[in-house]
């Protein structure tokens, strides 16, 4: 007897984590949205997955509240949103119901296998093989380095369905360029693919009290004059994307959410559906990118780069704290500010009074190479902080500029001093640049020792310094930074005699402003 087609919906079937007080449940996309007025948040354990998840059930928010109506004028949106959000029994579950109805979310369907490409197969010689598709497994030529005992290259273990599915969500977002499996469309073979859209970047996502708020708070606002093209998810179009043809535009809010992807997988299911065994994973488009801002990530502009490369996003750091981005997140557009709030942030003033009081930020990062290697991922919560935003609190909001400006401006200052002072100890010459001289690329032995503890020890005052208007901001930090140098050099200044003197003559200078001529103090 033919055995049962294996079978997995991404709608139906589950694979979402979520949290409801101190109660976890794994759940669908259908009944994530049935639901969503009762989950606290989501609890996957990948912060990238997260992420693409919080994407796409953004999408699908927008679709089934018709806030995806670029009609809409500005005041009809906020209004339609704010009268959702003043619901506590969640989305209507006919509109929900519908929508899934209405679209294929198998993933093994033979046609439309859910965020997969079914000709891959027939286009590429061989597959990935599911460590490759796996983050963390080695794979090829890679060493073993989160792994070393549990898989191997040889031996790969299957991967449950609804844990695939997740990884399968970064490869679409976060996806690694370079080589890949060798895919061939029509007549012509390729091999190497792009980064994905959001490689190497930290979102910053409102999280609202429950996980209906935060769907809601996260729609983005339409902000074109018009959109005439459809706007479609890549799940609502009719046919798998032909990487032959040019980009369709990045129209809101589908494709911009959902349809930026530069890979193509396919995921090969075991008999029975529960684990996939194996997987195909290359490029999706050799096309360039198409120009799109994500709503949710930190746009920094440089006006001394050219104008192609002027514009560039938040690097994703797993050694940088959240709070040195609150400057960037609260305080409203302005061209003269280098770093712009994600656009996401522009309408949450225009929430209901409670939702907006209670709204925090969740914040997941991807630290990777821009190509290929993986650093960590990370996630953190902040407090309800957008009652500061400029645009609440415009006291509050501008005293958190001032205290993240004298901490980034300490902080570089500190590392200078940090590296001249070991260079003065060490050598019968001071080794300072000359302003306008070449960049130096080696850091003294003192410089990360005390950079990273001036970071542990700046939060604290960080907080303090909001509750103490009056207080110097920079000499606070100052004092932060001296003692993390001592801290650092600690033993130097009894191993070495030249030590004390240099270090003295770098703690005082952190008391006074920096030279106006740039001597070189990037870190």
């Amino acid at each position: 007897m033919p055995s049962t087609p294996a079978r997995f919906s991404a709608a139906d079937d589950p694979w979402i984590d979520v949290r409801a007080a101190a109660t976890y449940h794994r759940v669908g996309l259908r009944g994530l949205f049935l639901r969503a007025h009762t989950f606290d948040d989501l609890a996957l354990a990948l912060p990238p997955a997260a992420s693409a998840l919080l994407r796409i059930a953004t999408a699908i928010t927008a679709r089934i509240t018709g806030l995806d109506d670029p009609d809409l004028s500005a005041s009809q949106w906020n209004a339609r949103r704010r009268e959702l959000l003043t619901h506590s029994n969640g989305f209507a579950p006919e509109a929900v119901h519908a929508y899934f109805d209405a679209h294929c979310f198998e993933l093994f369907d033979p046609v439309r296998p859910w965020l997969q490409d079914p000709l891959l197969p027939e286009q590429c010689d061989k597959t990935a093989g599911i460590n490759t598709l796996v983050l963390g497994r080695p794979a090829g030529n890679n060493l073993a380095w989160f792994s070393p005992h549990a898989h191997t290259d040889r031996d790969a273990a299957p991967l449950p369905t609804a844990e695939a599915l997740q990884h399968l969500l970064v490869h679409h977002y976060y996806g690694r360029a370079g080589g890949c499996s060798a895919r061939t469309v029509a007549g012509i073979s390729r091999h190497r693919g792009t980064s994905g859209p959001l490689r190497s970047t930290v979102s910053f996502h409102p999280l609202g009290r429950t996980l209906y708020e935060t769907l809601l708070a996260g729609v983005p606002k339409f902000l074109g004059d018009e959109q005439t093209l459809p706007d479609r998810c890549p799940w609502e179009e009719s046919e798998p994307p032909d990487p032959q043809q040019p980009l369709h535009p990045v129209t809101w809010p589908g494709r911009l959410l959902t349809g930026r992807s530069r890979h193509a997988v396919l995921l090969v299911p075991s008999d029975h559906g529960s684990t996939v065994v194996d997987a195909y994973l290359t490029w999706g488009t050799q096309h360039p990118r198409l120009e799109a801002t994500d709503p949710y990530l930190i746009i920094r502009t440089d006006p001394k780069k050219p104008v192609e490369r002027r514009r560039t996003v938040r690097r994703a750091d797993a050694d940088r704290a959240w709070w040195r981005e609150l400057d960037a997140l609260l305080l409203a557009p302005d061209e003269h500010r280098a770093a712009r709030r994600p656009e996401v942030f522009d309408t949450l003033n225009d929430l209901p009074a409670p939702v907006r009081r209670s709204l925090r930020v969740r914040v997941h990062g991807f630290d990777q190479e821009a190509k290929t290697n993986n650093r960590l991922w990370y996630t953190a919560i902040t407090p309800p902080v957008l009652n500061w935003s400029q645009e609440n609190d415009p006291q509050r909001a501008e005293r958190i500029g001032q205290c993240c400006l004298a901490a980034e401006q300490i902080a570089v200052r500190l590392a200078f001093l940090a590296d001249r002072a070991w260079k003065e100890t060490t050598s019968q010459q001071a080794h300072t640049a000359a302003p306008g001289g070449p960049k130096r690329r080696t850091e003294g032995a003192w410089t990360a020792r005390a950079r990273a503890g001036y970071w542990e020890r700046a939060e604290p005052v960080f907080w303090k310094l909001l509750e103490q208007p009056g207080t110097p901001v920079y000499t606070a930090f100052a004092d932060v930074a001296a003692a993390a140098l001592r801290q650092a050099t600690a033993a130097a200044r009894i191993q070495h005699r030249a030590a004390p003197r240099a270090i003295a003559s770098a703690v005082a200078a952190l008391y006074r402003p920096a030279p106006r001529t740039p001597d070189r103090e990037n870190t």
